[in-house]
């Protein structure tokens, strides 16, 4: 159940950064966008699991001479990757440079987190 509710609330980010100019879902209905969000946001969530970690062990000098700074265009370049890997198996979600792909990392990154805590405080108010 966790991981499916984390792929929602990747795919509510996601759908977020589309409000960013070169970042794009296509003309679609709803359900069909819809669909597309959650299949980016399951490709999205693959790639920072299997890419993000090999990335990060490469580039470790890097983090620590920026002091973490790096991780913010390894954060860009693992969006923009995502949109090459989406387009690969025909979502319709396009990312059209760096820029775009910068500031979409960093929307997903701060709304993934702010849904998240709603999302911890919402079950814990449940369960208790």
């Amino acid at each position: 159940m966790g991981t499916l509710l984390q792929i929602v609330i990747t795919a509510v980010a996601l759908w977020g950064s589309t409000l960013i100019p070169g970042i794009d879902l296509g003309e679609a209905s709803t359900p069909a966008k819809a669909f597309t969000l959650l299949g980016v946001a399951l490709v999205f969530g693959l790639v920072n699991a299997v890419v993000k970690p090999v990335v990060k062990f490469l580039g470790c000098l890097a983090y620590i001479l920026t002091l973490g700074l790096f991780g913010l265009v390894v954060n860009a370049l693992l969006f923009w990757f995502t949109s090459y890997l989406a387009g690969l198996l025909d979502l319709p979600f396009e990312v059209s440079g760096f820029w775009p792909a910068f500031w979409g990392a960093i929307v997903v990154a701060l709304a993934g987190w702010g849904i998240g805590l709603v999302a911890d405080r919402t079950r814990r108010a449940v369960r208790d």
